[in-house]
């Protein structure tokens, strides 16, 4: 098996289950994984409070935080340098992917969402993965977790979800979310269920890579 670091992705749709695939995936492959918490090591690495983070994350809104910074900053790091007295979306996903780029240059990952497929697109020891399933299945799986909801808001939360993810792919890409020229490997993981979906994904990585 090979020593060398690589890093997997995992772009999902909500409610496919893409989260607990991916999850799973790392522990499988023995390597980090890494979801939300990229936003606490974001605002860790620049000063920069991450209320900030988790409302930029994975949206494509118009927002801007000014006379925000100060003490909290430190302009030294070459991750907060420019921002100066005004902090967008821009800068906050150029923070994010200066973590994500740092975190897979010290060890093997794999990364939830969040544009890691592009931001890692120099990366020869990438994989791309994105996990979907039809409509009824990815409500019928919310629905589960969330039985306090009723269809009709479910239904309404996926279609604004799908329409954010989307949004924010497609603007900081330059590809289109959910396509399969944007990545490897698409898979629906309700034809095999998540057991079965991982594995098969760990088989791709593993013939992809030479693992």
């Amino acid at each position: 098996m090979s020593n060398e670091r690589y890093v997997v992705t995992v772009g999902r749709q909500l409610g496919s289950g893409g989260r607990e695939v991916g999850e799973r995936l790392a522990q499988v492959l023995g390597i980090a994984y890494f979801d939300r918490q990229l936003l606490k090591l974001a605002s860790e690495e620049s000063g920069v409070s991450s209320d900030f983070f988790k409302k930029a994350d994975e949206y494509k809104q118009k927002f801007s935080v000014r006379g925000f910074f100060g003490s909290r900053l430190h302009p030294a790091q070459p991750i907060s340098m420019g921002y100066q007295n005004h902090l967008d979306n821009d800068s906050l996903f150029s923070i994010q992917s200066d973590v994500i780029r740092k975190l897979a240059g010290e060890r093997s990952c794999l990364f939830i969402g969040r544009c890691a497929d592009y931001i890692m697109r120099d990366n020869p020891r990438c994989v791309n993965l994105f996990v979907m399933a039809p409509h009824e299945a990815r409500l019928a799986r919310i629905k589960k977790r969330h039985p306090e909801y009723t269809t009709h808001q479910i239904e309404r939360f996926m279609q604004k979800a799908d329409r954010q993810r989307a949004a924010y792919y497609n603007y900081y890409t330059g590809k289109t979310w959910g396509a399969a020229s944007s990545y490897h490997l698409c898979i629906d993981s309700s034809l095999l269920g998540v057991d079965a979906t991982v594995e098969l994904c760990r088989q791709f990585i593993v013939g992809r890579l030479h693992l």
